[in-house]
């Protein structure tokens, strides 16, 4: 049998699995027997293809691609909406907007502007202006802000939240109660940001022996994790591994 007609019938087999595997119509199993490359051609480009271009992995694929070629696309289009409906979404759109692009000042007018009336403690518009206050270099005020978020909402619960405010408590130089937040945001965080942070926090303050201790934990970790989380930790475990070189361990 020629090469040709091996690859044919693979291709048509091939099709007439995906045609009962997502429930097409079973017509186009007689069509692909019967038309070879042509009816492989037709069902691929009209059956294939769309959900190709419109399936979850395809648009994050297309989206990355988008924001390497036009990283401010996503804020300009924010700022048109804003611009053309001030309401509650669009502001809250730009606002985060401006932060992920770390213009911190926007943000900040954005969140405080939005902060009002029914949203005068909303959790989410509170921790977003802390971010923005904290990204400034003003950590006494994001902690205060994160301080009247936590008095408004008591059951409200965010990991990041609560990474930014050890951070800002740092930040204010009141070393005790950081690390204390710090030890206590360690446990369940999705990430090696507070682990490390919490580690250089000791070694400043003296205690080098269990900062060297939380280096290590965080090499051991990532040595035994998926190859996207080192990916994505890739920063941090780096530091981890600088600061346990400088501390001579």
């Amino acid at each position: 049998m020629s090469p040709i007609l091996i690859l044919s019938f693979i291709l048509q087999i091939a099709c007439c699995v995906h045609v009962v595997r997502t429930g097409r119509p079973l017509y186009w199993i007689f069509i692909l027997l019967l038309f070879s490359y042509l009816a492989v051609l037709i069902y691929f480009i009209a059956e294939i293809l769309p959900d190709l271009r419109n399936g979850p992995g395809s648009r994050k694929v297309a989206r990355k691609v988008r924001n390497a070629l036009d990283p401010q696309r996503d804020k300009r289009r924010a700022e048109q909406n804003l611009q053309l409906s001030d309401t509650q979404a669009n502001r809250r759109e730009l606002a985060a907007e401006s932060l992920r692009h770390g213009d911190y000042r926007r943000a900040a007018e954005l969140y405080q502007g939005a902060l009002k009336g029914l949203y005068a403690t909303d959790p989410d518009l509170m921790l977003g202006l802390a971010k923005a206050q904290y990204g400034l270099g003003q950590p006494r005020q994001a902690r205060e802000t994160l301080d009247a978020l936590i008095a408004a909402n008591p059951d409200f619960r965010s990991k990041e939240g609560h990474l930014l405010y050890a951070k800002a408590v740092e930040g204010t130089g009141d070393v005790a109660a950081a690390l204390h937040e710090y030890e206590a945001v360690v446990q369940g965080y999705p990430g090696e940001e507070a682990r490390l942070r919490y580690g250089q926090l000791l070694k400043r303050n003296g205690d080098t022996a269990r900062a060297a201790e939380l280096f290590k934990e965080i090499l051991a970790r990532s040595a035994v994790a998926p190859r996207y989380y080192q990916r994505e930790q890739r920063d941090w475990i780096e530091a981890a591994r600088q600061e346990l070189s400088a501390l001579g361990t």
